[in-house]
């Protein structure tokens, strides 16, 4: 049995897609020996697959300089892949399965120009009143939810919010965040409640929503709880994955 089919897969068919996903990462147009030498492979090898991809509409050769950059080809199958991962939808639609695995409620918010934005509120049974609802916009710095999008965001986004917060530690906050891989407050927004944030993260690393759990217990903040671990692994598994 050839070492191929030991694999279940062609390895040149490997090497040639590895290519392809070389030159998806990478920030403009490529000339064919930087990519030949990226990828360990000579030259000659590199020019086959690319001409290939040329063929097939996946790639496409810039002007004069030869350089090779996605073809309209890559552009729908890009397209095609967003229509079929729409991370609120399915967000949304495993959201009660949150709600029962921790008894908590819990909020789905994505970010609009005024700041983080509650478009789904799936309540547990536990009875708790708070004047949050469906269309609430929550602040940056004091909610968990904003804190992850103040982490997860493009900071030309986040600017003019942090303004008008008077947003001083938005640094630390945000690094804070990004190490954890969550953000929590006990009553910072609103008192008796304490919350954690998460993000559903797309391709780029960026947060397309924001899950965010909320009860009156303190201890809802607590790592020993079990309530951090399970939001943040139910959002890395609706994130797109890791490159």
């Amino acid at each position: 049995m050839s070492e191929d089919s030991a694999q279940g897969g062609l390895q040149s068919l490997d090497a040639a897609l590895s290519l392809l996903a070389r030159l998806g990462r990478a920030p403009g147009p490529q000339a064919l020996t930087d990519l030949a030498r990226a990828e360990g492979i000579p030259a000659s090898k590199a020019h086959r697959y690319l001409a290939s991809f040329v063929h097939a509409g996946l790639v496409r050769q810039a002007g004069r300089s030869g350089k090779y950059d996605l073809g309209p080809g890559a552009m729908e199958l890009g397209l095609a892949a967003l229509a079929r991962l729409d991370f609120v939808n399915r967000t949304a639609d495993r959201l009660p399965d949150l709600v029962a695995e921790t008894g908590l409620t819990a909020l789905l918010c994505v970010w609009s120009e005024a700041g983080p934005v509650v478009v789904r509120w799936e309540r547990s049974a536990r009875y708790m009143v708070t004047a949050l609802g469906l269309g609430s916009t929550l602040p940056l710095l004091n909610s968990a939810t904003g804190r992850v999008f103040l982490a997860y965001t493009p900071e030309p986004l986040t600017e003019a919010l942090l303004v008008r917060e008077r947003g001083g530690g938005a640094v630390g906050l945000r690094e804070a965040t990004r190490a954890a891989g969550y953000a929590s407050v006990t009553g910072d927004l609103i008192p008796g409640l304490a919350a954690i944030a998460a993000p559903v993260l797309d391709w780029q690393g960026q947060a397309q929503a924001s899950v965010t759990l909320i009860g009156t217990d303190p201890a809802l903040v607590m790592p020993e709880a079990g309530a951090i671990e399970k939001l943040i692994r139910f959002c890395r598994d609706l994130s797109a994955p890791e490159r």
